[in-house]
């Protein structure tokens, strides 16, 4: 279960930070953030951050089964 809280976090934050981003560019239209600069800039940054939650994720669950396999292998 360690890692999947962190995943999921940064998973979303990905998706949210394009979407920001593309709204921001005046690519996804109809919304009020739609043409509205700053989302073109905060998009790429949640989405970073998102992409480093993800990574850090990984690295927490493959800890957590690395460990798991060798208390298994342990008599």
């Amino acid at each position: 279960m360690k890692g999947w809280l962190l995943m999921t976090l940064g998973t979303l934050g990905v998706v949210l930070g394009a979407v920001w981003t593309l709204q921001g560019l005046n690519i996804l239209r109809d919304s009020m953030m739609s043409d509205v600069r700053i989302w073109a800039l905060i998009g790429p940054i949640v989405a970073f951050v998102g992409l480093v939650l993800v990574i850090v994720g990984v690295s927490v669950r493959s800890r957590a089964k690395r460990r798991e396999h060798e208390q298994a292998r342990t008599p």
